[in-house]
């Protein structure tokens, strides 16, 4: 089935995955793409509609990135945001200048008159700005729609062309109104039908792969993580026991999570799936290592070995399934077609693997899709709603040298923390939460005893994409019950912290 497409042109905006993501949220599918897509290949493409997304550039540079004119005569709809709207003016003869003040943040705009775009939206709300150039003249046969005090022309249009620029940036949630904004777009001037939802990608995913694979084998490497779950559960709905899943348990993830994956998917799912238990290996293979980037690189080549021991003794397969979802096509700078990508533990995975062609069932999704589709396919909240977890697991939330007595105490640290966030009711407003262990110790008394511990540190952040993150404000006696817990229910754990660092300056994670 050919679902109706709308075309996210990039022009180097730092939300422009976000405006991709917005529309799909409303039920039309989309792709993102550079926004020197030609002519032809625009209509190649067959949109709905086109979205400019925004860009740092000020139209008047000469390096700017530009549009041939001929794209906003071709009948199909477009809506320019921010440097996109500002790009539209200026290509059909209207007048961008320097703003006399930057505008960053919530400012209110009003509706100047009715458009598609303002049905459902009140007169006067607020919006999210983030420009130094903008339109003050707009093209001939458009009508300015909205504006602020200090930006004349926010919203304006051309409702017989169907084209519309907006300077602020609707698909962010400052934006109050801003989603309702899009979905008019979407519905109103592109006539989107609502055609794109995970069920029916299930359904069509399950039919392509059984065409594609046939009666051949298929061999995929499960970390245990969101991307390979779905992915792996997937095949494995269309060809069943054709499918081979190796789990290279490496001793490195959160507390309970091996077993659970054993039980999800070999007992319950029924899939056959081989787990490696190489816990002792790579505990080895980092003795005395403490530098951040060296163990990634020991977890990442031992993972390699493990799993081409393990695919040495299955034998040559047909094809190989990896969990590549959209962001990383997009990331890659390349055509989608072109594009293959190893499994994120394990750069240089298919030199290790005897097999003919890559199977990537969730290469045209974003995260948020993926965890969809895994409920669609029946898998339980604790692996589809799972929090972002590194690669090398554990490892990288040890400061300093990883050892065995370390990680039973930043797994049962860490099961404590989860524990209590989900207790209190908090698991689903916080993007990612966890514990690390520092490298710095310090004297605490228990009992009638001195002790002298390494440090725990406690990370919780908001955020919606992981490019920007604030610290999560958890309530003060949720943090207490946490730090009794730790320090009383864990074996060398006597000071608790709790990081209030957004990012940036600093990083999501500690190394």
């Amino acid at each position: 089935m050919q679902h109706q497409r709308v075309l996210v042109l990039d022009f180097g905006g730092q939300y422009n995955q976000l405006i991709a993501r917005r529309a799909r949220d409303l039920g039309v599918y989309c792709d993102l793409k550079p926004c020197d897509m030609t002519v032809g290949e625009i209509r190649a493409y067959d949109p709905i509609g086109i979205i400019f997304t925004g860009g740092p550039n000020s139209v008047y540079d000469p390096a700017a990135p530009h549009i041939d004119r001929a794209v906003l005569g071709l009948g199909i709809p477009v809506l320019g945001i921010c440097y996109g709207s500002q790009l539209i003016a200026y290509t059909l003869g209207g007048k961008v200048e320097h703003a006399a003040m930057s505008e960053y943040g919530k400012r209110e705009f009003s509706f100047l008159k009715e458009s598609p775009l303002s049905e459902g939206i009140p007169q006067t709300s607020v919006c999210w700005m983030s420009h130094t150039d903008h339109v003050t003249e707009v093209p001939d046969g458009f009508a300015v729609l909205a504006s602020t005090p200090t930006c004349p022309v926010t919203v304006y249009g051309n409702a017989e062309k169907a084209i519309y620029g907006v300077q602020f940036h609707p698909e962010v949630v400052h934006s109050e109104y801003g989603n309702k904004l899009l979905e008019n777009f979407l519905y109103r001037v592109c006539g989107a039908k609502g055609d794109w939802t995970m069920g029916g990608f299930v359904a069509e995913q399950v039919a392509l792969l059984k065409e594609k694979i046939g009666d051949k084998k298929v061999l995929c490497a499960m970390s245990g993580g969101v991307d390979s779950a779905v992915a792996a559960t997937l095949v494995h709905r269309a060809v069943g026991s054709q499918l081979t899943c190796v789990f290279v348990d490496h001793g490195l993830l959160r507390k309970g999570e091996s077993e659970e994956v054993m039980s999800v998917f070999k007992d319950g799912l029924g899939m056959n799936l081989i787990r490696a238990d190489a816990g002792e290996r790579f505990l080895k293979k980092l003795e005395g290592v403490c530098e951040p980037e060296e163990k990634r690189k020991i977890i990442g080549a031992e993972f390699i070995k493990v799993f081409e021991i393990e695919a040495k003794k299955i034998g040559a397969v047909d094809f190989l399934v990896q969990g590549t979802i959209y962001p990383d096509v997009i990331e890659s700078g390349k055509d989608k077609s072109a594009v293959i990508k190893s499994h994120h533990n394990v750069g240089g995975l298919p030199s290790v693997v005897d097999f003919k062609e890559i199977v990537e069932p969730l290469r045209d999704l974003f995260k948020d899709e993926v965890r969809r589709v895994g409920a669609e396919l029946g898998l339980p909240d604790s692996v589809v709603q799972r929090q972002p977890f590194p690669g090398p697991g554990l490892a990288i939330r040890i400061m300093g040298e990883v050892t065995r007595e370390k990680l039973e105490t930043l797994r049962d640290a860490d099961y404590i923390f989860r524990e209590e966030v989900a207790k209190a009711g908090l698991a689903g407003k916080i993007w990612q939460y966890f514990a690390v262990i520092t490298n710095s110790k310090t004297v605490g008394v228990q009992g009638d005893f001195r002790t002298y511990e390494n440090v725990i540190a406690l990370r919780a952040v908001t955020s919606v994409d992981a490019m920007t993150a604030d610290w999560a404000r958890i309530p003060y006696d949720v943090l207490e019950r946490i730090s009794n817990r730790i320090t009383n229910e864990v074996p060398h754990a006597n000071r608790i912290v709790y990081d209030i660092t957004s990012k940036p300056p600093a990083t999501i994670e500690w190394e």
